[in-house]
């Protein structure tokens, strides 16, 4: 193999200048179920497929958290190290408002999880983080929608897709994502962009759904009834 010896740490380069582990940890994304971001005029949504088991408390999601009022974040991967970097972007958020008096920015919440991740590139004895992020909300500079990998990176979208298919599902968006669409086209167009990829492509048990309004600016949990009619509209977005 040509990895032999090179992947037993996070810190040594094989001889082609690649990292094993962090390419495992992506790997581990693209395995994991899809997560959707989408920005709109009026607001930004966060969409996962998540699969209910029967007895299930229903209106729970695992793979959608808040962050602050006003950010929120869906991952994809390994949900328990989301878990872990979810808590340290709300201590990291309570801070800056301890500190500053303000509300911190999105960017800011998307830069200190990306140098979270680093660090765990950099040393021995741990291994990358095995999940991608989608960091979403509204600040003073506006809507925003950023995307953090296990090597660190960072970058900023107005509409994007990660996990199991997200390649198919990113040329989905690209197709049909329109900057002035309202956040109830937003949120259709990520059902359409989900069941894209689904095992399940009816009904709305396999989708969890938050959104930030421009207006409320305030982080919410999409009821089952607006799911029901977000679902309605989104054959609008078939191929």
């Amino acid at each position: 193999m040509a990895s032999r010896g090179y992947d037993m740490t996070p810190t040594m380069y094989s001889p082609d200048g690649r990292i094993y582990q962090v390419e495992y940890a992506i790997e581990t994304v693209k395995r994991g179920t899809l997560a959707i971001g989408v920005l709109s005029k009026e607001g930004v949504i966060m969409a996962v497929e998540e699969k209910p088991r029967t007895l299930q408390t229903p209106n729970v999601t695992q793979k959608i958290f808040q962050v602050d009022y006003h950010i929120g974040v869906a991952a994809a991967g390994y949900i328990p190290d989301a878990r872990v970097q979810v808590d340290n972007a709300r201590f990291f958020s309570q801070g800056n408002r301890m500190t500053y008096d303000e509300s911190v920015e999105v960017a800011t919440v998307a830069k200190h999880l990306a140098d979270q991740a680093h660090q765990f590139t950099q040393y021995g004895g741990v291994r990358p983080n095995g999940v991608s992020m989608i960091i979403a909300g509204i600040d003073q500079k506006g809507e925003s929608i950023y995307v953090t990998d296990p090597s660190g990176t960072y970058v900023q979208f107005a509409a994007v897709a990660i996990g199991a298919g997200s390649d198919e599902v990113n040329e989905f968006l690209e197709k049909h994502y329109n900057e002035d669409m309202s956040l109830d086209d937003a949120a259709s167009l990520a059902i359409a962009a989900i069941n894209l990829k689904a095992e399940t492509k009816e009904g709305i048990n396999h989708i969890k759904m938050a959104k930030i309004t421009s207006k409320e600016k305030v982080f919410e949990k999409v009821s089952e009834s607006d799911l029901q009619k977000y679902s309605q509209n989104a054959s609008k977005f078939a191929q």
